[in-house]
């Protein structure tokens, strides 16, 4: 059987045989016509056998048929890992060239940007890891509403390493109606009833046993004490000439010694985990991969799904808690019908991990006596105070991470001493003295900027021209004492002009409102006392005054006119008329505290209107300000 027999295109066709593709493997064969279908898929397959060209040639297949305007995301695969994201988003980019389908792959860890960007011009295919997928949901930039098909690869590791909660997150934001598409290596029992909630009316894949590893792959385990792993790790990569290798740590921190170490001896090494970023784990491996660096130390971030081919040896420097870890590490060698080696390493506080490996393969590992680091140290493993067993990788791990933490500390504790001493010094050293005018005849042609001095200021000219043709004179414009304040900058522009200037004279001369006689007139203006706006009340209180005036002026004048009564002389004993009592504004009229601006003001005299009269009419305000007496 072939590809074609299997219900594929011709682009897709054409494109799997400019990848190197002549037979599908099993599951290639079983997954693939009901994945066309449009049914659910369990596949269940040892890693190296093709699992990612089984969905993704059905799924281009499939969304080729139908391209709307505009695109959406058609199709969703989520991986646990940024590395396989990476792979699978390459995969869907080869076996889809001759497609018009866009493709592209989002994951943390580095900037959002690039990739929302990839997004908002439009994508049938979307391969994303949960956590920025969510984030991107949450800032309203991804639209998961229209997927068709979805697909959880390496199934069992999301749902099992912490992903089952970000799962249902995603699944609640599908639509109900979609093609769903499992697949992994190892589907252990407690996963099952996640599954089947999950899929309906699926098609179960499984071309080999569940948790069998790849035939090809020749196991061998070696019996070593902790202290002598890396030096037994070094004598296997000359003795055996390995050029690639692939070794596989508990922690991250193993995985930074394994490196280290490896590098003292000549071993060209690099190391990839989670605490990497972004750019130096792509780095790690793209050097990996084109024999830069001989080993790659690496966590069990890189077990699942990470395709290297050709990889001749895989190295488990710690056994791994997980039974099912250890069949994907030894599947990243032994890929695509190449033959592979893996080799392990065990202390004596591992057996309880050996153990559980070898039944879940149900056979023994065999076993390499003649080496030259052979086990000595025969000792229990320490317990906690619960009795459990304490491993030596992860106390060494721990120990390491706050050590590293207390140094950090102590560095920003440092760092901050030093800033407040530098603050110190900055605040006790002496200000900077200005240049002497003779460091600054030197250099004529330099532009000079405005300089203050102590004693004085001075504006210079910057145009070079003139400066070439007529010096400029500087002279004080107003000496500024630090006793009395802060000075009031007055002069002419005309005054900063060279005395022949080499352009027109222009009359620069403006009335300059520093003057003393237009200051004194502002000052005044400010100090006058202002009559304060009288209150509601009172307002009302003249309005209606002014009213009952206008009326009785109007009654008034509709009388006849009467002949003026004649003067008559001054009778001795007559009583005087009673004077009139004078009106006083209304700001005085009622009862308040008199203030120190409420000078008495001649009876006579008319009341102060709203305009702001001169200066000239407030003569008692403006003497204090006068430079000479009038008196």
């Amino acid at each position: 059987m072939n590809f074609r027999d299997l219900g594929l295109t011709a682009p897709i066709l054409k494109a799997l045989t400019q990848e190197g593709y002549t037979d599908p493997t099993p599951i290639q064969r079983k997954a693939i016509p009901p994945a066309l279908a449009g049914r659910d898929v369990l596949g269940c397959a040892q890693t190296g056998t093709g699992k990612t060209c089984a969905f993704a040639t059905p799924i281009l297949q499939r969304l080729n048929g139908r391209l709307p305007k505009p695109r959406v995301i058609r199709a969703l695969i989520l991986t646990p890992t940024r590395e396989l994201a990476i792979q699978i988003q390459d995969s869907f980019v080869s076996y889809g060239r001759n497609l018009p389908l866009r493709s592209a792959v989002i994951f943390g860890g580095v900037g959002q940007q690039p990739q929302v960007d990839a997004i908002r011009q439009g994508l049938d295919i979307l391969v994303a890891t949960p956590g920025r997928l969510l984030d991107l949901h949450g800032q309203g930039l991804i639209d998961l509403s229209h997927i068709e098909i979805f697909v959880l690869d390496e199934a069992d590791r999301m749902l099992d390493m912490g992903f089952i909660h970000d799962v249902k997150r995603i699944l609640k934001l599908l639509p109900e109606r979609k093609q769903t598409l499992f697949f992994s290596a190892t589907m252990p029992p407690e996963v099952m009833g996640l599954v089947n909630g999950l899929l309906h009316d699926y098609a179960r894949v499984a071309v080999d046993p569940v948790s069998s590893p790849v035939e090809v792959i020749r196991q061998s385990l070696y019996y070593v004490d902790k202290s002598n792993k890396t030096k037994l790790l070094a004598y296997l990569m000359e003795e055996r000439h390995i050029t690639s290798a692939l070794v596989f740590s508990r922690t991250k921190h193993g995985a930074n010694r394994i490196a280290q170490d490896l590098m003292k001896r000549g071993i060209s090494a690099a190391a990839i985990h989670g605490n990497k970023s972004q750019t130096a784990r792509v780095q790690a491996l793209n050097d990996f991969k084109a024999g830069r660096v001989r080993v790659l130390a690496a966590t069990d971030i890189a077990a699942r799904g990470i395709d290297i081919d050709q990889l001749p040896f895989v190295f488990n420097y710690n056994l791994p808690d997980v039974p099912e870890t250890y069949v994907h590490r030894i599947g990243r060698t032994g890929r695509a019908g190449h033959e592979g080696e893996a080799i392990s390493f065990c202390q004596f506080d591992e057996k309880d991990e050996l153990k559980a490996i070898e039944k879940l393969l149900g056979k023994k590992i065999p076993v390499v006596e003649n080496h030259p680091f052979p086990m000595e140290n025969f000792d229990p493993p320490q317990k906690d105070k619960r009795g459990r067993p304490i491993n030596s990788e992860d106390a060494e791990a721990r120990a390491a991470a706050k050590e590293k933490r207390r140094q950090k500390d102590a560095e920003n504790k440092a760092r901050a001493e030093e800033r407040k001493k530098a603050a110190a010094q900055a605040a006790l050293a002496p200000a900077p003295a200005a240049p002497a005018p003779a460091e600054e005849a030197d250099a004529p042609n330099k532009k000079k900027r405005r300089r203050k001095k102590s004693g004085s200021q001075t504006v210079q000219t910057v145009a070079p021209a003139v400066q070439a043709m007529a010096p400029v004179k500087e002279e004080p414009l107003v000496s500024r004492d630090k006793s009395i304040g802060r000075g009031i900058r007055q002069g002419r522009l005309e005054d900063t002009l060279p005395d022949d200037p080499a352009m027109p004279v222009t009359d620069f001369y403006k009335p300059n409102p520093l003057d003393s006689d237009v200051i004194m007139d502002a000052t005044a203006r400010l100090l006058a006392p202002r009559r304060p706006t009288p209150r509601p009340q009172i307002q009302a209180e003249n309005q209606q005054k002014s009213q009952a005036q206008k009326k009785q002026e109007k009654a008034q004048a509709q009388k006849p006119a009467q002949p003026k009564p004649r003067r008559q002389g001054k009778k001795q004993g007559a009583p005087a008329p009673a004077a009139k009592e004078p009106v006083l504004p209304p700001s005085l009229s009622g009862k308040r505290k008199r203030r120190r601006d409420d000078r008495p003001r001649p009876i006579e005299a008319p009341l102060r209107s709203d305009r702001q009269k001169d200066s000239t009419q407030h003569k008692s305000l403006m003497r204090p300000y006068y430079l000479h007496d009038d008196d």
